[in-house]
């Protein structure tokens, strides 16, 4: 082990760190269109239209199928020999959006049928629009079911962006390929890749686990959804202790009960 590390880490940190850089951009940037693209599907999926429910099926079907590594050839190489040409952070990012939002337009899909259908009677017996149905009763409901297998696709992304070295696209696996060609150490080199890798993907995957479960506990997490919590729990905290006041409360607490007569 004591001639393992020798690579010259020093003279290649800032060469790191730009390529932990687009590493981290590309998974952003990529999870936010496939999140986009994944709702559009899905909503298709779910559409009374037959023609709609036919394309969004066949596009997930599709892309459900063929293997990543597949659709990065065909984004980067495939679309320049048919004359168009994309720079490699596009065609990198359109071919994970175009995979993963496949396979999320399927968990939003469960996670939006997975709502009662009472729910949106509800809605539509208070008067509220379809738009606002699904924005405020609907989709928080959705979330919730959805988040585990989001979480999983981020970190999954995060890995599949490793990938990437393929078409050269400067992120991680690129610099440690690079790295190695230059030091021709190829086991210690790609061991420091992977523990980069490990470093990002674990913290990740617990803080999201963390998340899962402040919302499965109701915890709001906006501050205007904690503005409206505090707010309601005044009003209930104000309207007790009116009650108690008057002597028209029920209470379970014997020193209420007490108070109150």
């Amino acid at each position: 082990m004591s001639g393992l590390f020798q690579v010259p880490w020093s003279d290649y940190r800032s060469d790191l760190l730009d390529a932990l850089g687009r590493t981290v951009s590309y998974t952003a940037v990529s999870f936010a269109g496939a999140v986009l693209l994944g709702l559009a599907v899905a909503l298709l999926r779910l559409s009374k239209a037959w023609p709609a429910r036919a394309v969004a099926a066949v596009y997930t079907e599709v892309f459900k199928n063929v293997p990543l590594l597949a659709i990065i050839f065909l984004t980067y190489f495939g679309l320049a020999s048919a004359g168009i040409r994309l720079d490699v952070f596009t065609a990198g990012c359109l071919s994970l959006v175009v995979f993963y939002a496949a396979y999320l337009s399927e968990i939003f899909r469960s996670a939006i049928s997975g709502v009662h259908a009472g729910q949106t009677e509800a809605g539509e017996a208070l008067g509220i629009g379809k738009v606002g149905i699904f924005g405020h009763v609907v989709l928080p409901q959705a979330v919730r079911q959805a988040l585990p297998g989001t979480n999983t696709m981020l970190v999954d992304l995060l890995k599949s962006t490793s990938l990437l070295v393929t078409v050269s696209a400067a992120e991680l696996m690129s610099e440690g390929r690079l790295i190695t060609s230059a030091t021709f150490r190829a086991l210690e080199v790609y061991l420091v890749i992977s523990a980069i890798y490990f470093a990002l993907c674990y913290p990740l995957s617990q803080l999201l686990l963390l998340l899962e479960r402040k919302v499965r506990a109701g915890v709001p997490l906006s501050p205007w959804r904690r503005r409206r919590v505090r707010a309601a729990r005044a009003l209930l905290a104000a309207d007790l202790s009116g009650d108690i006041k008057t002597g028209s409360g029920f209470t379970t607490d014997p020193e209420r009960k007490e108070a109150a007569v």
